[in-house]
């Protein structure tokens, strides 16, 4: 398979312009997640009248929708156009139209949360409500990434159809799985917004069936979260092997793997409700029987990244069980990076596999563990990955090259990373295990018994989120060096090729309409029933209109 070696500078345009308001995201929203630690540690109070909860709004969607969408939709263009091709000059004049709709809705929705009309947290639960505009804009968002991810389909589709009988580049494959994934699954929040939250705010009906409200919510919340892993995997599984100048392990196993992600990621929102009434304990458990098989593919995964690492430092001579850590390159960031993010992958899973488990979240549901466990998952294994990738594909895109300079300071950014998330997370942990709430600003708590055990680990959190806003100052100083100011000249787009011993990659796993076909299946036994549950038996005055 040949791969076209370098992107399209239409392409690369398309990609830069959504990786740039990912990282303005991240510099707006990581600055109200400096402020929101300091005032959790009781040591600090918002000027001007600023609500807490309004930089809690703040922080979560710009970091945990736009910063994560923006990137990953130009990460994954910037793939497909350096495995398939470029793309045609209609596909990428549709690839503008949902980067604006979803720049401008993001703008929108933006606005509503800085004045003060949209404090209703990342999860925006009913019976919250917000100006229509945050609700607006939400939508411009989503349906923007829907014709970014068709924009991938038909290009896709566009290869196969000139090259019959082959099995598509592995990159644009699994871009393919993860806007399948995300398609599905914004569907849920989609409806929420729409049908419920949207009318209710304009005024044109009194009430919603909440429980219904949140249930689609956490359809969309937890695949959500695969639809940011999939593209660190992207980078783990086809790219890091290049990096270190190994070869990949196995590509059937890595299509495997997110064919998997694909069908057990979608019907398991019910462990994110477990502690909720109206949901039959049945399909409580069975939702928590599929969310652990999400583990399969992930352990898959880690067997996959540490037998590429061993293969790589075998060819080079290592001897011993761990000689091979000796050999792996850990002075260039492009690897360090990501590296670290698997690492505390390991903790962020075992925090999942309590968040899921039935009678352990009964611990932990609805305190600053949950937190802790977000800011593992997404805030580092996710984001170090990102910003990894970051450091060879913005020089790619942009025609310039990453100096000694630069990568110096992106190990240096990375350690500070990841002190900064230990204290921060770290300290989340164990004060969620004290019982200390997730939502709530310090002042809403200070007088209670257990505040005094809390304080020291708000304090900790602040220390850690300072430390944390030098990282995000640090990594946005490489990427707009990088952007604009380093030096001209050509940096490879990394891409693996597959280990000799690999077994051949059958052409099963692209038949679409099967894996598509299960995953609904999977989708309708997990939720149907529940559905029609919480619409017939809704309790008095919860009822919205038609059957909602």
């Amino acid at each position: 398979m040949n791969d076209v070696l370098k992107v399209d500078r239409r392409d690369a345009k398309l990609a830069l312009a959504h990786i740039y308001i990912a990282f303005i995201a991240l510099a707006l929203g990581g600055l109200a997640g400096l402020l929101q630690t300091l005032v959790r540690s009781g040591k600090f109070n918002l000027p001007a009248n600023i609500s807490y909860y309004t930089i809690l709004t703040t922080h979560g969607v710009l970091l945990g929708l736009v910063l994560t969408t923006f990137f990953i939709i130009g990460f994954q263009f910037a793939a497909v156009s350096r495995t398939t091709g470029a793309f045609s000059d209609r596909n990428r004049f549709w690839g503008w139209i949902g980067f604006w709709l979803m720049t401008i809705g993001t703008a929108v929705t933006a606005f509503f949360i800085l004045i003060g009309e949209a404090s209703v947290l990342y999860t925006f639960y009913a019976p919250l409500q917000a100006h229509p505009g945050f609700y607006l804009g939400l939508t411009l968002v989503v349906v923007g990434s829907w014709i970014s991810g068709f924009v991938l389909f038909v290009h896709y589709a566009r290869w196969k159809k000139a090259n019959p009988g082959q099995v598509g580049p592995l990159l644009s494959f699994m871009a393919v799985v993860n806007m399948v994934l995300w398609l599905i699954c914004s569907l849920g929040v989609a409806a929420t917004v729409l049908i419920q939250l949207l009318p209710w705010s304009l005024g044109l009906v009194d009430q919603i069936n909440v429980l219904v409200s949140r249930t689609l919510f956490w359809y969309f919340g937890h695949p959500l979260v695969y639809f940011w892993l999939l593209p660190a995997y992207m980078v783990w599984y086809a790219i890091i092997p290049k990096v270190i100048g190994g070869k990949m392990f196995s590509d059937s196993l890595a299509r495997l793997s997110f064919i998997l992600f694909l069908l057990f990621s979608i019907p398991v929102g019910f462990h994110h409700q477990l502690m909720e009434p109206g949901i039959d304990p049945f399909w409580k458990y069975v939702q928590v029987v599929l969310t652990f098989m999400v583990v399969i593919p992930s352990l898959m995964t880690a067997f996959a990244m540490f037998a590429t690492f061993e293969m790589y430092g075998r060819s080079k001579g290592a001897a011993g069980l761990f000689g091979w850590l000796r050999k792996l390159p850990w002075g260039d960031a492009r690897f360090f990076a990501p590296f670290v993010g698997m690492l505390f992958f390991i903790p962020a899973g075992a925090g999942g596999l309590v968040n899921a488990s039935h009678q352990l979240d009964q611990v932990v549901h609805n305190t600053i563990w949950v937190t802790g466990h977000f800011h593992l998952t997404l805030a580092t294994t996710v984001v170090l990955t990102f910003f990894g990738a970051a450091y060879w594909l913005i020089p790619h895109l942009s025609g310039r090259i990453m100096t000694r300079a630069m990568n110096r300071l992106a190990i240096i950014q990375t350690i500070v990373w990841v002190v900064g998330m230990s204290f921060m997370s770290g300290a989340m942990h164990f004060a969620g295990l004290l019982g200390a709430p997730r939502r709530s600003a310090f002042s809403t708590y200070a007088n209670s018994p257990q505040a005094l055990e809390w304080i020291p680990y708000q304090i900790a959190q602040a220390v850690g989120g300072t430390i944390l806003f030098i990282g995000i100052i640090l990594v946005l100083v490489i990427v707009t060096n990088l952007a604009f100011f380093a030096p001209k000249g050509e940096t490879e787009f990394p891409v693996a090729e597959v280990a000799e011993q690999a077994e051949r990659t059958p052409l099963v796993f692209e038949n679409w309409k099967l894996w598509i076909g299960i995953a609904i299946i999977l989708i309708l036994i997990a939720y149907t029933i529940p559905f029609i549950d919480m619409i017939q038996n809704a309790p008095p005055g919860s009822k919205g209109y038609k059957l909602w």
